[in-house]
């Protein structure tokens, strides 16, 4: 299994153009909420001894399963990742409580949305998305955008130089 910086390196490659991932910073999250939104339904009202109510969902194993990765690959960056994706989960129950239209047509919308911001960017990058030749850019992208995030307030520097190191600096 590839470590933090070789997945971070080899997505970076199709992301080294500042406007490509100024528009990552939107699309990005648009498109993994829109896909918990997808996955809020069907869902289950059930009983646990210690959490009381919850409502379980394909959304919520999608979280686990992913958080679980982001974690394994890096503790700081996958718990921040777990507290932002389970806001993500909790405000897509509300969608999906809508009537199937109205749940789809929001959910598709944010989808989409998403996607052509990211069309948008890689526009300007000059490159294809990083997913058309590793599927795993899927799930590298999100983190990547966090690792972004984190580099602009200064942190994770060693990260920074590691990923431009390996893939070249931001235009």
């Amino acid at each position: 299994m590839k470590n933090l910086e070789q997945h971070l390196s080899e997505y970076a490659k199709y992301h080294r153009d500042q406007r490509n991932i100024y528009t990552h910073y939107v699309g990005i999250p648009l498109i993994v909420f829109s896909v918990f939104c997808l996955l809020s339904k069907p869902a289950f009202l059930v009983s646990a001894p210690i959490f009381g109510e919850m409502i379980i969902s394909p959304a919520l194993f999608v979280w686990a399963i992913g958080n679980a990765f982001y974690i394994k690959l890096d503790i700081k960056l996958g718990i921040v990742m777990t507290l932002i994706t389970g806001a993500m989960v909790y405000f897509a129950q509300p969608i999906a409580q809508n009537e199937v239209g109205t749940w789809l047509a929001i959910s598709l919308g944010i989808f989409i949305g998403g996607w052509v911001l990211q069309f948008i960017g890689h526009h300007y990058e000059g490159k294809k998305p990083a997913f058309v030749d590793d599927i795993m850019g899927l799930a590298i992208g999100p983190l990547f955008v966090l690792a972004e995030l984190s580099f602009e307030l200064g942190l994770r520097s060693a990260l920074k130089e590691e990923i431009e190191r390996r893939s070249g600096p931001v235009k």
